[in-house]
C-alpha cells in the first residue's frame, strides 16, 4: 500500500518537476498596506519581509510564517476575492479560530470537508481564507 499523504489521502504523487509552493498571491486596494499588516502580522502572527526594491515601488507587502508566504499586491481595479482562496493548513486551529474571534474577525465552520476541521475568515480586504487542520479523530486510510 502507498503512504498516506500529509492531507490524509491517497499516495503522494511525485512528477519529474518537483512542485512546491513558493507563495500565494493575494489582492489588495491601494493605501491598505497598514490594515494589511494589523491583520497579517498583529493578527496573524507573521513576519513581514522585504520586497526587492522594484517591486516595493509598486506597494503591497509580502508576509511570512513557518512554510507559508503571502504577497499581498496593489490592484488598481480591486476586487476581493471571495470564492477564490488559498487553503492554509494550520496545527493549532481551534487556538486560531479564538484569535481572530477575539480580534473581531468573523469565523465560519464548515465540516463538508470529510478527515478535516476547517473554517472560513476574510481578511481585512474582503478575501476569503480557509484554515484547515487534519482531523486526527479519522484514521487516515479513509
Amino acid at each position: 500500500m502507498s503512504p498516506i499523504s500529509d492531507q490524509g489521502y491517497g499516495p503522494d504523487h511525485e512528477s519529474p518537476f518537483g512542485y512546491s509552493l513558493h507563495h500565494v498571491q493575494l489582492a489588495i486596494a491601494a493605501d491598505s498596506e497598514d490594515a494589511c499588516r494589523a491583520f497579517y502580522v498583529g493578527l496573524l502572527g507573521m513576519t513581514e519581509i522585504p520586497k526587492p526594491p522594484v517591486l516595493a515601488a509598486r506597494g503591497g507587502l509580502w508576509v511570512r510564517a513557518d512554510t507559508l508566504e503571502i504577497h499581498l499586491g496593489v490592484e488598481g481595479d480591486f476586487r476581493p476575492a471571495r470564492k477564490a482562496h488559498p487553503g492554509i493548513r494550520v496545527a493549532a486551529l481551534d487556538e486560531l479560530a479564538e484569535r481572530l474571534t477575539a480580534g473581531g474577525v468573523e469565523v465560519t465552520w464548515d465540516d463538508n470537508f470529510p478527515g478535516h476541521r476547517r473554517f472560513y475568515a476574510h481578511d481585512n480586504s474582503g478575501n476569503r481564507l480557509e484554515f484547515i487542520q487534519r482531523d486526527p479523530s479519522v484514521p487516515a486510510e479513509w
